[in-house]
């Protein structure tokens, strides 16, 4: 089912009208009586959200990694000399 809201309505109750598309209605918001945009449930497959550590093995640092820059040492030093 679709419903029809214009934009002033939409902006009051985009709650609620959230809550209908979470439920599988289609939102159409008009202005002046022509539609202009709608909101519809984004349906996500299954096995596609990225959960914690999903990249786990997939990033490498070195072991470097957190050791200071010499240029920003030596910059740092410098200003506060």
């Amino acid at each position: 089912m679709t419903t029809v809201v214009n934009v002033y309505d939409a902006k009051t109750r985009l709650s609620s009208l959230l809550a209908s598309v979470e439920a599988g209605e289609d939102i159409v918001i008009a202005r002046a009586g022509r539609p202009v945009a709608r909101l519809v449930r984004i349906v996500t497959p299954a096995g596609q959200q990225p959960g914690r550590g999903s990249a786990s093995g997939r990033i490498v640092l070195p072991p470097d990694f957190d050791d200071p820059l010499p240029d920003i040492e030596a910059a740092i030093e410098a200003s506060t000399s």
